[in-house]
């Protein structure tokens, strides 16, 4: 039995969650419940940074790093740091799982378009022609290339003006609601501890046709679902799109990782 032992400590690696703030998250209980559950020699914790600059340094210390998820708000500026991107996550422009060889080697990985084209699918509808996202940070990339890929029309909503953005908050008409019968929640707001804040969209024009999904998962109904489901909405969260990513990413880690026998 020690022999074993010895020898499943040897083969361990540690995963983890890249972020900031991140104490609520899914992925570190999801995991640790699944190497546990499979008797896998992997450790998953989370990897709190206060600034993305400080990745090189985390890696520096911690050599038996051999990958991890990537989550607000470093999902871009982590490109920064890595040696490669998978073809999907260079044309998405943002990045959610790392692998590391054993030279060092960083390669980032999207699974978040997969997570989420298959989590919102079951709710579609021919009605579902347009969509609005909200928010312009990396997990909106992702909901952007799966819009295409679905060819479905989409426009961002953002607190600012941008080239790439016809709404800001302030200018989103009810009439603009009831345009688009999909509306995307890829910011922040509303997450757990804040669970009454919700973006500042003119609910009113929301009807029974349309669709709202929201990224967060924690809360599971955020004010914004319910605001919807008031409405008459379809609400969805964002916890299968979690698991359907993270399972993507643990099939990108185990392909490179499994022990040979």
């Amino acid at each position: 039995m020690n022999g074993m032992a010895n020898e499943q400590n040897e083969l361990m690696s540690r995963l983890g969650l890249l972020g900031k703030d991140i104490a609520y998250s899914f992925s570190r209980g999801y995991f640790k419940a699944k190497f546990e559950a499979e008797q896998l020699p992997f450790t998953y914790e989370n990897f709190d940074l206060e600034d993305i600059s400080l990745f090189p340094k985390l890696l520096q210390d911690n050599p038996d790093i051999c990958g991890c998820n990537v989550t607000i708000p470093y999902k871009e500026q982590v490109i920064l740091f890595l040696d490669e991107l998978d073809k999907k996550a260079k044309k998405i422009g943002a990045v959610n799982t790392i692998t590391i060889n054993s030279k060092g080697r960083l390669k980032g990985y999207n699974t978040d378009c997969y997570g989420f084209k298959n989590s919102i699918k079951p709710f579609l509808k021919k009605h579902h022609k347009k969509a609005l996202i909200l928010g312009t940070g990396g997990a909106s990339k992702a909901i952007a290339y799966t819009f295409k890929k679905l060819k479905i029309e989409f426009d961002y909503v953002s607190r600012t003006t941008k080239s790439d953005v016809k709404f800001t908050y302030d200018n989103l008409a009810i009439e603009d609601i009831k345009d688009y019968k999909i509306i995307i929640n890829c910011s922040p707001v509303g997450t757990y501890p804040d669970i009454n804040d919700c973006p500042e969209i003119p609910y009113d024009g929301i009807t029974d046709k349309h669709l709202l999904f929201d990224l967060i998962y924690n809360p599971e109904e955020t004010t914004f679902l319910r605001l919807g489901k008031n409405q008459g909405a379809q609400i969805c969260n964002g916890q299968k799109m979690l698991e359907l990513q993270a399972e993507k990413a643990w099939r990108i880690w185990n392909l490179k990782y499994k022990p040979s026998k």
